[in-house]
């Protein structure tokens, strides 16, 4: 009845796509890079504290990557990285489908992350990872204890 209502179409995927069917491309595309749950909560905490930071920023204008918090006085950046994008060791699982392809998405992440890392450190700031599996508040410490060290 729905498809007959037009409220459900079929779609094809894109000759491009990378997705293997449209239910994960619809899936894939909905996910956000930015103002996450982890993310907010996180900013929450800190800014109830008095703590001001700028949310998605570049912490170097000439490296194109940007932080989910940076504290420019400060020079501390702060990432908070997804489970499965970034490779938790504790609660990342690998694809069943197309395993070889997100094992190397997932490779070539984790190595973008630890180039991030070593330049924004060459340049003398604090870079601090989170889990978004950690609790706010132990999280909100660990960038307080960056902040007033």
């Amino acid at each position: 009845m729905a498809r007959a209502a037009g409220l459900i179409r079929d779609e094809v995927l894109p000759v491009d796509s990378k997705a293997s069917s449209t239910a994960v491309r619809a899936v894939m595309t909905a996910n956000k890079s930015r103002d996450t749950k982890p993310e907010r909560l996180l900013r929450s905490v800190l800014h109830r504290q008095g703590f001001r930071y700028r949310v998605n920023a570049r912490p170097l204008p000439d490296l194109r990557r940007t932080a989910d918090l940076v504290f420019f006085k400060a020079r501390v950046a702060v990432f908070v990285d997804g489970c499965y994008w970034h490779g938790c060791p504790e609660h990342y699982r690998p694809a069943t489908k197309r395993s070889e392809w997100w094992r190397a998405k997932i490779q070539r992440n984790q190595a973008r992350d630890a180039d991030t890392d070593s330049r924004l450190c060459e340049e003398g700031w604090t870079v601090i990872r989170i889990w978004e599996h950690e609790a706010a508040d132990v999280a909100a410490a660990k960038v307080i204890g960056a902040l007033n060290g």
